[in-house]
């Protein structure tokens, strides 16, 4: 069998021949190898010998511009540097060069709604285990059009159910990085089940987190539980909703708020049931392992945690990062 043996100019008109349906959805990428910004998708690549590819050694973060405006980058950025000490990465700019590079890749991207996706990687420089044969961390930022959820998920809740992958050693739950294999196997598990997602159950019975969403159950006395973070990500949504929760217990609506361990039990009888992430901030479950979790429908603490969150992404200035000029 004799392959082809391609050159640049062979390349250049694959970039035009091999355009793929998805390829509309990705807007730009900044590369640090590249040392700038492309937005033809075939360009998007990241060199095969980075430890990031073939040993998932890397970091990342996902986060939304909403008309124009990052939303609580802070947090996101800070998150990365956690992470990055965590696994002993040097990070290639500092949170503010970092910030600039989003900001430009979103201007050239032209879209004031979309979702970033930043990496952090080890770099590459070989093949092997050993990190120290990368000469140096690199950055690739990608700007994608926004996540689209059918608008029945909020409307009529989502079905979960418990996963039967190991949840991840507390050391490795608690850092964002790029191995996400039993993350992967999660969705897998989701989709073959014919539900939206499913949660990690702990060796103790204790609920987890989803393939990228953290939990949170409403109980029938209006406390509002998240689990710890002992064995799962700080999620940045289910942070900022925890804050926003408080005005609800200002109000009476909550007991309290609280993170504590939840068993299944405690979940199967709970009145909501509540997952939160990034790409589509609060969603209900109302069906967890065959059990209908309260009414069987999405409830009120659901539809008011959903109203604080989305007044807080489009109106709290405090939590922005404008990225295009204002007239």
């Amino acid at each position: 069998m004799t392959l082809p043996h391609l050159n640049l100019e062979d390349c250049k008109r694959l970039a035009e021949d091999l355009v793929k349906p998805y390829h509309q959805n990705y807007l730009a990428m900044y590369s640090s190898v590249l040392g700038g910004v492309v937005t033809n998708p075939f360009l998007m690549t990241i060199p095969v010998d980075d430890h990031m590819v073939h040993r998932g050694d890397g970091i990342f973060e996902a986060f939304k511009c909403i008309n124009g405006n990052i939303y609580n980058l802070r947090a996101h950025l800070e998150r990365l540097e956690r992470s990055a000490r965590a696994v002993y990465l040097t990070l290639p700019a500092s949170l503010e060069h970092i910030t600039d590079l989003v900001v430009g890749t979103i201007r050239i991207a032209g879209a004031r709604d979309c979702l970033i996706r930043l990496f952090v990687s080890r770099g590459p420089g070989g093949f092997t285990t050993n990190p120290y044969e990368c000469p140096s961390s690199q950055i690739y930022i990608v700007a994608c059009n926004p996540s689209v959820y059918p608008e029945e998920q909020s409307a009529e809740g989502v079905f979960i159910k418990s996963s039967s992958i190991p949840v991840k050693k507390s050391y490795f739950a608690t850092i964002k990085s790029c191995n996400y294999l039993p993350n992967v196997l999660m969705k897998k598990e989701a989709v073959d089940a014919g539900v939206q997602n499913t949660v990690s159950i702990d060796e103790n019975g204790f609920l987890g987190e989803g393939s990228t969403e953290n939990i949170g159950l409403v109980m029938p006395n209006r406390t509002l539980k998240f689990p710890r973070f002992a064995r799962i990500l700080k999620g940045t949504t289910v942070t900022r909703v925890a804050e926003l929760a408080e005005s609800l217990v200002a109000n009476g609506k909550l007991e309290q708020v609280v993170f504590e361990d939840i068993t299944l039990n405690e979940a199967y009888s709970g009145a909501e049931l509540l997952l939160f992430g990034t790409t589509f901030d609060i969603l209900p479950a109302v069906i967890f392992d065959g059990h209908a979790i309260g009414s069987g429908r999405p409830g009120e603490i659901y539809q008011l945690l959903r109203e604080l969150l989305t007044r807080d992404i489009e109106s709290n200035t405090a939590l922005h990062t404008p990225v295009f000029e204002t007239a």
